[in-house]
C-alpha cells in the first residue's frame, strides 16, 4: 500500500539497509537534523499504515458519537472484596454441607449396622465393572454398569446414578470385614446423588475406608497403573491423612548400627520415607540417625523442627538415602536429643502446638532406656513412642515393644518391603483416637494440588490455565459411634469432595478486575492456591510435567515486590486490609517488565484455611464504563461472523443444568437473549457491556472488507482484529490460511493471545499501558515463526473521567519488513520522535542469518 511517496515496504527496506550502510562507515559524519527528519517520515508513514489496516480512528469516532450513553464508574475495591468473599464463603461453605450430611449418613449406617463374618454381598468393582470372561459373562463383581461421558467430569464417563468400589491390589477384595464396611457405606450412594442434584457445581463425592476401599460417585472404570496392579491407597492421600489426624510434630530416629546393614538399611529407608510422605505442610519434622553418637541427616536443622512441606520432605529423602551403616546402637542419647527438641518446641510455642510422636526404627533396643522416659516423658506422657522393628530376627522384640506401650504408642514388625506400607499407616490410627473418643468432627482443607489419578489428568495440561490447574479437598473423618467400641476410638475412614480452584476463581470475574488486576487465593502457610503468576508445569522436551514443588509456592515468590511483611503476613494470619503498591509486573511469561501502581485489598474465608486478595491496577484498571443499547440492536450484531467471546469465561452459568451444558458461552448468550433459554443465569452487567460493545465496533467488519476488497492490501498484512473489555473479540483475515505465516495466532493454539480465564490478551495488556492513540509494536517469535504485532489502546471519556474500551491491532508478516536483508524490528515507548512516540532499535542479520 502506498502512502505519500514512498510505500511502507520501501520505506522500511531502505531505512534498513542504511543502517547498515551507517554500520558499514562509521566515520561518517551524519547532521542530528538529518537524522531527525528520517525518523519523523517513519514514524509518521508507519502510523498511518497502522491506522489504516486497524480501523482504529473509525472505532475511536463511533465511541465518541455514542459518549452521551456511557457512564464510567469506579470500581470500590474494598465492595469487590466483600462481594467475591462472600461468594467464595457461600461455594466453599455448600462443599462443607455436602461433606457433612456424608459423614453423618455413613456413621449412621455403621450404628445400626450388625456384623456378619458370612455376609455374601456382589458391589460394582471399579476395575471389573463391564469386563467379560472368556465365556463372554461378567467376571466376578463386576457386571454391566452403565457409563456416560460427561462435559462436567472432563468428559470421563461416568454413572450419576451409582457409585464404584476401588480395592488396592493389597487389599483382599472378599475379605469379611471389608464386605461389611462396603455393605454398610451403600447408604451414601443416596446422599451422593442427593448432594448433587443441591450443587450440580460438585465434582467427584467419595468415601475412604479404614480397610482400603475407596467409594466414589460418580461411579466410573478404574485405570490400573502400567504394570497392571492398582497401587491407588486412599489411606495414603493426604486428604485422608489430614482429616484423620490432628497436626503433628514427628521425630524421626533411625538406628545405622553395622548390625542394620543390607536389606535391613534398606527398609528402615522406605520406612523413613513412607512415614514423611504421611506428613503436611501443617506438621513439623527433623530426622535424627544414630549409632554410638547422634546425627542429624540435615545438619542446619540441628535442635529444631522445621516445616513438612513438601521441598523439605524431599530433601530428607535425599539425605537418608546417603546414610551409611557404621558403629555400635546406643538410643539413650538419641531418645534424649529427640525429647528436648520435642519439649522445647512446645514449651516455645512453636511447632504444631499439637500431637508429639518419636518414631523409633531399630533392629533392636539392648540399653537400659527406662531412666529417659522418667525423665522426659512420664507420668504425663505428653510425647508417643512409636516403634518399627526390622527384620526377621525377633529377639528385642519384646524390648521394642515395651517401649511403645508404655508412652502411648504402637508396635510394628517389618521384615519385607511389602510390609511398609501398611505397619507405617497404623500410626495414624493411633494418633486419631483422641478425636474419635471426643468425637471432634473437624474439617479439613488440603493444599493445592493436581489429581494424579484419573486417566485424563494429563490432556488438562495442554487445555487449561496453568494457575488454575489445581483443585483442593475439603475432608471429614466419619467415626463409630457404638456405645461398645466408643472408649476404643474407631475410625470408620474418610468422607470428602474435591473443588477445583478455577470453579472459585470464576467469581471474581475478569472483565471487572481488567486487564491487570487479578484475584488470588492462599492458605494458612502462605502457600498460592491460585495465582495467575503461578505455573506449576514444565516442559520436558514435548512434554509438560509438575514441577516437585508446584503447590508449595509461596506468596513471596510470585509477587515480584518484597511483601512479606506488608501483604504475606496479615493475609497469613487472616486478617482484613488494604495497601497501594509500586509493583514491577511482568507480561509475555516474565519476558516483558511493567511498572504498575496496584492496589491490593485481601481478607479470609471463613470456616477455611484461606486467604483471598483482589489486585486493582491505579488508573483505567480502576475504572469502568457501560453503555446502554436495546437487546435487538445488540442480538443483530452478535451472530456476526467475524465476532466471538471469551470461551473459558462465564457470561451464562452453562453447567447447572446438565441440558446447557452443550453450548458454548456464546451459543448460549444469544439463546438467553433471545428468550429461548430463559432459565440459564447469566450475568447482566457482562450481558448489557457485550451487547454495546457488539453495537460500537459493527462498523469494523464492514470496514475491514472495504480495505480488502478496493485497496491493494499491502503483501505481509495478515489479520486485524480488537478486542474489548468485556472478552469480545472482532478478527479481519487479510490473508488466507496458506499464504499467513503466524497460522496458530488468535487460534485455540495461542492462549497467550485470546481472553482466557486467568489473563487478558498480551497484545491488550500491552496497548492499555502505553499512550492512548499510538501503536506499540512488537516482534515475536513463535518457535521460529516470526511476525510482529501493532497494537493501540481506544479509549472512552465521560466527563472527567477516561477508561480504556479495548485494543485495537493488526498482525503482519516479516516479510513486510525485509528487503534483501532481513530485519528485526523491537518498538520501545516512550521516545522522541512526533506523534508516534518511540525509539526504534534494528537488528540486521544477513541472507545466511548471521548477525
Amino acid at each position: 500500500m502506498e502512502t505519500g511517496t514512498l510505500g511502507i515496504r520501501s520505506l522500511l527496506r531502505i531505512l534498513g539497509c542504511f543502517c547498515l550502510w551507517i554500520l558499514a562507515d562509521a566515520q561518517m559524519k551524519i547532521p542530528p537534523e538529518t537524522v531527525q527528519q528520517w525518523a519523523s517520515v517513519f514514524s509518521v508513514q508507519l502510523r498511518d499504515f497502522s491506522t489504516k489496516f486497524s480501523g482504529s480512528l473509525l472505532l475511536q469516532k463511533k465511541l465518541k458519537d455514542v459518549e452521551s450513553i456511557i457512564k464510567i464508574t469506579e470500581l470500590n475495591g474494598d465492595n469487590l472484596l466483600r462481594d467475591y468473599s462472600e461468594e467464595i464463603e457461600r461455594m466453599l461453605g455448600s462443599k462443607m454441607k455436602s461433606v457433612k450430611r456424608l459423614a453423618e449418613s455413613a456413621e449412621d449406617a455403621d450404628l445400626y449396622h450388625e456384623y456378619n463374618s458370612s455376609l455374601q454381598f456382589d458391589y460394582y468393582n471399579s476395575m471389573l465393572i463391564n469386563t467379560m470372561d472368556e465365556d463372554g459373562n461378567s467376571v466376578e463383581l463386576g457386571g454391566e454398569f452403565p457409563l456416560e461421558e460427561n462435559e462436567h467430569f472432563n468428559n470421563l464417563p461416568v454413572n450419576t446414578q451409582q457409585s464404584t468400589i476401588q480395592v488396592p491390589t493389597n487389599v483382599y477384595n472378599k475379605d469379611p470385614k471389608l464386605l461389611n464396611a462396603i455393605y454398610n457405606s451403600e447408604a451414601l450412594n443416596d446422599v451422593y446423588i442427593n448432594n448433587f442434584l443441591r450443587d450440580p457445581t460438585l465434582t467427584w463425592q467419595y468415601f475412604g475406608s479404614s480397610y482400603g476401599f475407596f467409594r466414589i460417585y460418580p461411579g466410573i472404570k478404574w485405570t490400573p497403573d502400567n504394570n497392571g496392579v492398582v497401587a491407588f491407597d486412599s489411606r495414603n492421600r493426604n486428604w485422608y491423612i489430614q482429616a484423620a489426624t490432628s497436626p503433628k510434630d514427628i521425630i524421626i530416629m533411625v538406628d545405622i548400627s553395622g548390625s542394620m546393614k543390607g536389606l535391613k538399611m534398606t527398609i528402615a529407608k522406605h520406612t523413613i520415607n513412607t512415614i514423611l510422605d504421611t506428613l503436611g505442610e501443617n506438621d513439623f519434622v527433623n530426622v535424627i540417625a544414630y549409632t554410638d553418637y547422634v546425627r542429624y541427616v540435615e545438619p542446619c536443622f540441628r535442635g529444631t523442627l522445621v516445616q513438612a512441606d513438601l521441598d523439605n520432605r524431599e530433601h530428607f529423602k535425599l539425605l537418608v538415602e546417603e546414610l551409611h551403616v557404621k558403629g555400635e546402637a546406643k538410643i539413650k542419647n538419641a531418645m534424649k536429643e529427640s525429647f528436648k527438641i520435642l519439649n522445647e518446641a512446645r514449651m516455645n510455642g512453636q511447632g504444631s502446638m499439637c500431637n508429639q510422636a518419636i518414631m523409633l526404627i531399630t533392629d533392636g533396643a539392648m540399653e537400659d532406656f527406662e531412666s529417659v522416659f522418667e525423665e522426659f516423658n512420664w507420668p504425663e506422657r505428653r510425647v508417643r513412642v512409636f516403634t518399627y522393628l526390622i527384620g526377621r530376627e525377633m529377639t528385642f522384640a519384646q524390648a521394642t515393644k515395651w517401649i511403645a506401650c508404655n508412652n502411648k504408642g504402637y508396635y510394628t514388625h517389618i521384615s519385607t518391603l511389602a510390609d511398609v506400607q501398611e505397619n507405617v499407616m497404623e500410626y495414624l490410627h493411633v494418633l486419631s483416637r483422641p478425636m474419635v473418643i471426643n468425637h471432634d468432627h473437624d474439617i479439613i482443607w488440603t493444599e493445592a494440588y493436581m489429581d494424579t489419578v484419573l486417566p485424563n489428568t494429563k490432556e488438562l495440561f495442554y487445555t487449561k490455565a496453568q494457575s488454575l490447574l489445581l483443585m483442593t479437598s475439603v475432608a471429614m473423618p466419619v467415626f463409630s459411634k457404638k456405645k461398645e467400641t466408643l472408649s476404643h476410638g474407631i475410625l470408620l475412614g474418610v468422607v470428602g469432595t474435591d473443588v477445583p480452584l478455577m470453579e472459585v476463581m470464576k467469581l471474581a470475574p475478569r472483565y471487572i478486575l481488567g486487564p491487570h488486576g487479578y484475584a488470588f487465593l492462599l492458605n494458612n502457610n502462605g502457600y498460592i492456591l491460585a495465582h495467575p503468576d503461578l505455573r506449576p508445569l514444565y516442559k520436558d522436551g514435548k512434554k509438560l510435567k509438575p514441577k516437585p514443588n508446584y503447590n508449595s509456592v509461596d506468596l513471596s515468590e510470585v509477587e515480584w515486590e518484597d511483601t512479606e511483611e506488608m501483604l504475606r503476613t496479615p493475609m497469613v494470619n487472616g486478617e482484613t486490609g488494604s495497601m497501594t503498591l509500586n509493583i514491577r509486573a511482568s507480561v509475555d511469561k516474565g519476558k516483558r517488565p511493567m511498572y504498575l501502581t496496584n492496589n491490593y485489598f485481601y481478607t479470609d474465608i471463613a470456616e477455611t484455611p484461606f486467604s483471598f486478595g483482589l489486585v486493582l491496577t491505579k488508573g483505567h484498571g480502576s475504572l469502568m464504563f457501560t453503555g446502554n443499547v436495546s437487546v435487538e440492536e445488540g442480538l443483530h450484531d452478535m451472530t456476526s461472523p467475524d465476532l466471538s467471546l471469551a470461551s473459558e469465561w462465564t457470561y451464562c452459568e452453562t453447567d447447572i443444568d446438565p441440558d446447557h451444558r452443550k453450548y458454548t458461552q456464546h451459543q448460549a448468550v444469544i439463546r438467553y437473549l433471545q428468550g429461548k433459554e430463559p432459565d440459564l443465569e447469566c450475568d447482566e452487567l457482562l450481558l448489557q457491556q457485550i451487547l454495546f460493545d457488539a453495537v460500537v465496533t459493527a462498523p469494523l467488519e464492514a470496514y475491514w472488507n472495504s480495505v480488502m476488497l478496493n485497496d491493494r492490501v499491502e503483501p505481509g498484512v495478515e489479520t486485524a482484529f480488537l478486542g474489548t473489555r468485556s472478552g469480545l473479540m472482532r478478527l479481519m483475515r487479510y490473508a488466507g490460511t496458506e499464504t499467513r505465516v503466524a497460522k496458530k495466532f488468535l487460534t485455540p493454539l495461542d492462549k497467550n493471545n485470546l481472553f482466557t480465564i486467568d489473563h487478558f490478551p498480551l497484545w491488550y495488556r500491552l496497548a492499555v499501558e502505553n499512550t492512548p492513540g499510538r501503536f506499540f509494536y512488537y516482534a515475536v517469535n513463535d518457535k521460529g515463526v516470526k511476525y510482529v504485532i501493532a497494537t493501540t489502546a481506544v479509549t472512552v471519556s465521560s466527563g472527567d473521567k477516561m477508561a480504556m474500551a479495548g485494543g485495537q491491532c493488526h498482525c503482519y508478516s516479516p516479510d513486510l519488513l525485509s528487503g534483501e536483508c532481513h530485519v528485526k524490528c523491537i518498538f520501545s515507548f516512550p521516545g522522541d520522535f512526533p506523534d508516534v512516540a518511540w525509539s526504534v532499535v534494528l537488528t540486521l542479520t544477513t541472507n545466511s542469518g548471521t548477525d
